[in-house]
């Protein structure tokens, strides 16, 4: 299917896809929008940040919504307030030449009373952090009786951030649910457990061929170096890119301030962002550089969740991930709508397992350059 008409897909919402450039779909969309829109059965499906998979959940949820029926029926969970927002953002662009179908985003960081007052406007979907929802339902500011599909998006990133506590009270919140989606860039043991709690029956499982859940269009090097010259090798780098913006990771907040003092120093125009932020000095830090105000970006793991700036040309490891699945979500802030990025870790010589490890359970090929 090469299409988004052959995939089953109104010519309403096509017309807004085209509007937006989008018009091959991707591989997890070829797979997952022709079941849900025939089926809308219960699906575990295994999709990478940067994939499309918005718009291999969005577009079905939106053709199964009633526009008459002033309720909430379907509810997405995101781990982040970013991603969230960046959710909501596309389904209002999707829908530009449908039937007016209003999406609310709830998350942290946002007035909560400025949230209640919105939902009592008609509201049909709701996208939303686990924690702010769980806050809604004990404030009883909304009603999920008529919800008939939840969409967890990116559920592994969420259980590894210990939210598997209110995903389960979200489960009992909407037990009137036809269907339960869950797209998670990795499908550990952790997902199949989830999936036993909050499914009936045997859930429609879409696996990506583990050489394509990280972006094809990456190329995954690294640099072996001395632990005294990895700022120095990064520096180097930078220096050969010709003001490319990317995005550095760090295990740490501490070794954040620390490569950012370093870098600064040096002159390049960066910002910091980890787990400790205020929600407002956030939400500066990505305007700034979604503005391109800023090259660099230099982020913990967590913080950098959903994460969606189009034009990065690379991504640094400062250290390797501890988990296998961050190396997809961090390598995934690059490389999207179509085009290519790198992905370069700065390793010690002893640090060379874990490069098999990756090469091995993602099915990459990596590298090594000076």
């Amino acid at each position: 299917m090469n299409t988004f008409k052959e995939l089953g897909v109104s010519p309403d919402l096509i017309k807004g896809l085209n509007e937006l450039g989008i018009v091959q779909p991707t591989e997890i969309q070829q797979r997952a929008i022709p079941f849900l829109i025939e089926s809308g059965g219960d699906l575990i499906a295994q999709a990478q940040t940067g994939t499309g998979k918005t718009a291999a959940f969005g577009l079905p949820l939106l053709m199964t919504v009633k526009p008459e029926v002033k309720e909430i029926q379907a509810v997405i969970v995101s781990p982040t307030r970013d991603l969230a927002k960046q959710i909501g953002k596309q389904l209002f662009r999707f829908t530009k030449y449908s039937s007016r179908i209003f999406t609310e985003v709830l998350c942290g960081g946002d007035s909560f009373d400025r949230q209640v007052a919105a939902l009592q406007r008609p509201t049909h979907i709701v996208v939303v952090t686990p924690g702010r929802l769980i806050d809604l339902l004990k404030k009883k500011a909304l009603s999920l009786t008529h919800v008939k599909h939840l969409v967890l998006d990116e559920a592994d990133e969420m259980l590894s951030m210990g939210f598997k506590k209110e995903l389960l009270s979200i489960f009992n919140h909407t037990r009137s649910r036809k269907s339960t989606w869950l797209f998670s860039a990795t499908i550990p043991d952790s997902i199949n457990l989830l999936a036993k709690d909050c499914m009936i029956g045997k859930p429609q499982t879409i696996r990506v061929d583990k050489s394509r859940v990280v972006n094809r269009n990456i190329s995954h090097k690294y640099v072996v170096c001395g632990k005294d010259d990895k700022l120095q090798c990064i520096i180097d780098f930078l220096k050969r890119q010709n003001g490319d913006r990317g995005v550095i990771f760090c295990r740490t907040k501490d070794t954040t301030a620390m490569v950012a003092k370093k870098l600064k120093a040096t002159g390049f125009s960066i910002d910091v962002i980890h787990g400790d932020l205020m929600q407002t000095d956030r939400d500066k830090v990505m305007r700034s550089f979604k503005k391109e105000r800023t090259q660099l970006l230099i982020a913990t793991d967590i913080a950098a969740r959903g994460i969606d700036v189009e034009g990065l040309a690379f991504v640094i490891h400062h250290q390797l991930p501890e988990q296998t699945e961050y190396y997809t979500h961090r390598s995934g802030r690059t490389a999207r709508a179509g085009k290519k990025g790198i992905s370069i870790a700065f390793i010690e010589a002893r640090d060379r397992p874990k490069i098999e490890k990756l090469e091995n359970e993602l099915g990459l090929t990596f590298t090594e350059t000076e």
